[in-house]
């Protein structure tokens, strides 16, 4: 049986998810047989397993950070907003339905512990240790009766808690002095130590405060960790989605719409980080300009946000970019915008039952309460300007929607399927315009091969009249990895991992 080690926060985004991934690695790295756990996530970014079940994004990359496949088992529930106060639920990989704030909290949620914990006592069977990821803060005095993402389940695993507050948003000592004053005394007697985050600067102007922490709380604070920008690990929610910014000699701008609901937005990430791409993220027509492409993302409420896309006179004005030879690209959600109808008559996204598409694509969208989430892998299938040099070449990724898109005769696919979670298939996907300027597919992560992204990057260069050689970036894949390690290697720096081998039970480890 595995040992358990738990990271909480004094409040959201105080960089729980990325510390929980460095841990993962370093244990992995020193030969640890280790995995992810958390019990309960509320994200819109969200993988799929390879067994097809459906698990957010974070436990995704904190697997990949230890080398091992994910599993329902690392994010058993799973809530993705689909409104102001209501979430779709996922439970073991799988949607069981719709629910409000106050009937998930107060009634359906609390049902759930007991699936959080035969998913944790599964993990811990299988592996040597497991880093157990928090949710918010355990300090929340109106959540803690039916909380099932903290205390209780550090109490379930008997695992320590490591305290983590984020000092660059400033009130980190009165955040980790509060939550343990607030939090009852067997909850609190489980912190075990306190980690300071995102510090800028000469970390010798803190040592004060560490002795004032240390003394204060009667804790340890194990590690000071460095605020990092030149890392790039993939974000939990839209909370990490950033704000226009410019980038200076890039070649091509790329403007991808801002939607209320966005969903899996690391799609772009292989984007962001090419040398010849502007990419920015717009939630207003003012912002839009004259982009030399844009991208509609997905969504988990297609109907609400094209609502909000046409409140904010962006759906005008792609469409009007579109009709004067923008090229526009649409991925899951954002393919379904493309079209000119769809349709939720069993209210399983929406509380609106129809809405008109962008009408950029002729084609409809029906959506059935089965979800289709499953690993795919297909060829590029499109003839016309952006995919057409690229046609027949492989392209991998994932499925995650809801919606069935029927298309006009005569539209043709932007991709076909040949394998879906490890069976043949013959299967197409997406559609592509007769001109080839407008696409949109299913498929998540197609900007994830280097091959395809350098091709449909060449496709918009010779499309503005650009010749020649372009700086490329780095391969996706080994970029990726490569960060994982550096982020071991700043946290092993900073971080106190003779401790944490001794909270593991696991002394000399390190």
């Amino acid at each position: 049986m595995g040992r358990a080690i738990m990271v909480q926060g004094t409040a959201s985004h105080v960089g729980k998810s990325v510390l929980v991934a460095a841990l993962c690695r370093i244990l992995a790295q020193d030969g640890v047989r280790v995995a992810p756990y958390k019990s309960q996530n509320m994200a819109l970014n969200s993988y799929v397993t390879p067994d097809g079940g459906e698990i957010g994004r974070a436990q995704a990359v904190q697997a990949e950070a230890a080398g091992v496949p994910p599993t329902v088992e690392m994010n058993p529930i799973l809530l993705k907003p689909t409104g102001h106060a209501s979430s779709q639920v996922i439970v073991l990989g799988r949607p069981v339905g719709n629910f409000s704030a106050h009937d998930y909290h107060n009634e359906y949620g609390p049902r759930l512990f007991a699936t959080a914990r035969e998913a944790l006592a599964k993990l811990m069977a299988e592996y040597e240790a497991v880093v157990i990821e928090g949710a918010g803060s355990p300090a929340e005095v109106n959540l803690m009766e039916h909380e099932i993402v903290n205390m209780r389940v550090a109490a379930a695993a008997g695992a320590p808690v490591l305290l983590v507050a984020d000092v660059e948003r400033g009130g980190a000592i009165a955040a980790l002095v509060g939550t343990l004053a607030l939090l009852p005394p067997e909850d609190a007697a489980r912190v075990a130590g306190l980690v300071i985050n995102k510090f800028r600067g000469d970390p010798s102007l803190f040592r004060p405060a560490v002795g004032f922490l240390e003394e204060r709380t009667r804790r340890p604070v194990l590690g000071v960790l460095p605020y990092f920008h030149d890392l790039r690990i993939a974000e939990e929610d839209s909370l990490g989605v950033r704000s226009p910014g410019g980038r200076g000699g890039a070649e091509l701008d790329i403007a991808v719409l801002r939607l209320p609901h966005i969903a899996n937005f690391t799609d772009f990430d292989p984007l962001e980080e090419e040398p010849a791409v502007h990419l920015r993220y717009v939630g207003a027509a003012a912002e839009l300009g004259r982009p030399d492409l844009v991208i509609v993302p997905g969504s988990k409420n297609t109907i609400g946000d094209l609502a909000a896309l046409r409140e904010k006179g962006l759906a005008a004005a792609v469409v009007g970019l579109a009709r004067e030879g923008t090229p526009v690209v649409g991925i899951c959600g954002g393919f379904q915008m493309l079209g000119g109808r769809i349709l939720d008559p069993l209210h399983t996204e929406s509380e609106l039952g129809e809405a008109e598409g962008l009408g950029l694509l002729p084609m409809s969208t029906l959506f059935a309460p089965d979800k289709v989430t499953t690993l795919s892998s297909g060829e590029i299938q499109g003839r016309g300007a952006l995919l057409g040099s690229l046609r027949g070449l492989p392209v991998a990724g994932y499925e995650i929607h809801m919606g069935r898109t029927t298309t006009a005769p005569g539209l043709g696919p932007a991709v076909r399927i040949r394998e879906r979670a490890g069976q043949a298939a013959d299967d197409d996907d997406g559609a592509e315009s007769a001109d080839g300027l407008v696409f949109g597919t299913y498929l998540h992560g197609l900007f994830d091969s280097d091959a395809f992204r350098a091709g449909f990057l060449g496709a918009l260069r010779r499309r503005k009249g650009l010749a020649g050689p372009w700086e490329r970036g780095p391969a996706f894949a080994a970029r990726r990895q490569a960060d994982l390690d550096a982020l071991a290697a700043m946290v092993r720096a900073n971080l106190d991992m003779g401790r944490v081998y001794d909270l593991l039970g696991r002394t000399g480890s390190c």
